[in-house]
């Protein structure tokens, strides 16, 4: 399954639970690997994925493919992959803790 597929599937898990992410008004972009980069944008208590970079990032996060399938599973330290240079983040740090919250909630 593409990275595109399983962030399609996590967003409609999450849209079908919006409590849960309704609090979260924020456009968050992944720079995975060599793969354009993906922006997810929770908004109004849903959540879109987009295939371009038309948005304006609050939090930007890159990693590897290897390891953002680690995090779309509940899988990745991200304290540490952060602190070893694995995952970058620009922008609102406090949003990446906040993802990570939020995705433990959705984990399949």
């Amino acid at each position: 399954m593409s990275i595109r597929e399983e962030l399609e599937q996590l967003a409609g898990r999450m849209n079908a639970r919006p409590d849960e992410i309704e609090s979260l008004h924020a456009v968050y972009q992944f720079n995975i690997g060599e793969l354009d980069p993906i922006q997810v944008v929770f908004d109004n208590a849903s959540v879109e994925v987009l295939e371009d970079a038309s948005e304006t990032a609050d939090c930007t996060l890159t990693l590897s493919e290897k390891n953002f399938r680690k995090l779309l599973e509940n899988d990745l330290n991200s304290t540490m992959a952060f602190m070893t240079g694995s995952l970058k983040v620009d922008g609102k740090l406090g949003l990446a803790l906040k993802l990570q919250e939020i995705l433990k909630q959705f984990t399949a």
